[in-house]
């Protein structure tokens, strides 16, 4: 099993010939062994078919909540693949998918990976 926090998000483009696929049941299970905390949720397409992978962090206040979100800022541009973040007081939370196939890819898992990195 490789570490997703040592993987880089693979670039495509959602008019590329070969459309990124969605990760097996297997890959899905074998990716949320190495996360802690994080789950996946249906989505709000019209179908509930769209899959998103979330997790909420707890902080002590609102400026360690910014300064988190900031830092999952920096890694989305990093990896050129952007979450959708909540920030509230005390909280943040993340939501990793891939819009261009209308869910999962390695790519969210890897994200959210390095994300918990963050909050070490």
């Amino acid at each position: 099993m490789t570490d997703l926090t040592t993987q880089s998000c693979v670039s495509f483009s959602p008019s590329s010939k070969e459309a990124p696929k969605s990760p097996s049941n297997n890959e899905l299970a074998e990716y949320l062994q190495q996360l802690v905390g994080w789950q996946v949720v249906p989505g709000t397409d019209a179908n509930n078919a769209l899959q998103k992978l979330e997790k909420t962090f707890s902080f002590d206040n609102y400026q360690q909540s910014m300064d988190f979100t900031n830092r999952v800022a920096e890694l989305a541009e990093a990896e050129d693949h952007h979450p959708a973040l909540l920030t509230e007081w005390g909280k943040v939370r993340v939501t990793w998918w891939t819009h261009a196939i209308g869910g999962l890819h390695l790519n969210d898992f890897i994200c959210a990976a390095k994300t918990d990195l963050l909050n070490q």
